[in-house]
């Protein structure tokens, strides 16, 4: 069975950085996972990508050792099913709140007697192993969205579920939902203070807790509060803030040689 390096480096104490992916391509998922991220999530929630151009963004990511994760568009068996034979050794369930839908988002994630899930890993064997029927309930790893009021007023109970491995914070939703509305408001005392209380509860359940940050400093922050896993934009925001590097440089250049020099 192929190691889950996620949980190894948990294990270990250490902190996963983790890549994001919304461009629906499996060259810029390879690209990516040539990085040195220690595992890549693809986003099937938020932007283009689906299923169909998942599949070979998996097999893209495998031509290294990075950790395949996804960001499923929803608390749906059949997605989350369908994503895990396909490959995913994690999956990052958006909008849990309560107990109930924990629940039923780790048993879909888990063969019986543990879950629900249908047998049929039919790219899952192949990329880790013919004992991945038996040793996959203990590699697949389970995290659920911290991203609302309602799921802080109940995230002892959802971090008691068992078999749930980690949570995950979406900042902007839960500022959203703190603030009652548009826009997000990440940088502020009462979103850092929700952060806090996640991360507090995630150590009190002696469970993981990863996080999506906006910059390298953010990043650092978060692992300084105690978080093990964190994303830094994502695939499709390194390539628009470069390219604007870029283009601006270049205009300044540009402009530069047209001024005059003096007086003729």
């Amino acid at each position: 069975m192929r190691e889950n390096r996620v949980k190894t480096i948990w294990g270990n104490g250490g902190v996963v950085a983790n890549g994001w992916l919304h461009i629906p391509d499996s060259f810029s998922a390879e690209v990516m996972a040539h990085q040195g991220f220690d595992s890549i999530t693809i986003d099937l929630q938020h932007g283009p990508v689906s299923f169909d151009t998942a599949l070979p963004m998996l097999q893209a990511i495998s031509t290294t050792d990075v950790v395949p994760l996804a960001r499923v568009p929803w608390n749906e068996p059949g997605i989350i099913m369908k994503m895990l034979d396909a490959g995913c050794y994690g999956i990052i369930c958006p909008m849990v709140n309560t107990l109930a839908e924990c629940e039923a988002f780790v048993e879909a994630c888990r063969y019986p007697p543990m879950g629900y899930r249908s047998n049929g890993p039919t790219r899952a064997r192949i990329y880790a192993g013919d004992e991945y029927g038996e040793c996959s309930n203990d590699t697949v790893l389970t995290i659920a969205m911290i991203e609302t009021v309602e799921a802080m007023n109940n995230m002892h109970e959802i971090m008691s579920v068992p078999g749930l491995d980690g949570i995950y914070v979406g900042p902007a939703d839960l500022s959203i939902s703190i603030f009652g509305g548009m826009p997000p408001r990440i940088d502020t005392p009462e979103t850092t203070a929700a952060i806090d209380k996640i991360i507090a509860a995630a150590k009190e359940h002696g469970i993981y807790a990863g996080i999506h940050t906006g910059s390298v400093k953010m990043a650092q922050e978060m692992i300084a509060k105690g978080y093990q896993l964190v994303t830094v934009q994502s695939d499709a925001s390194f390539l628009a803030n470069y390219a604007k590097q870029i283009v601006a440089e270049l205009k300044q250049t540009e402009v530069a040689q047209q001024a005059p020099s003096g007086p003729y």
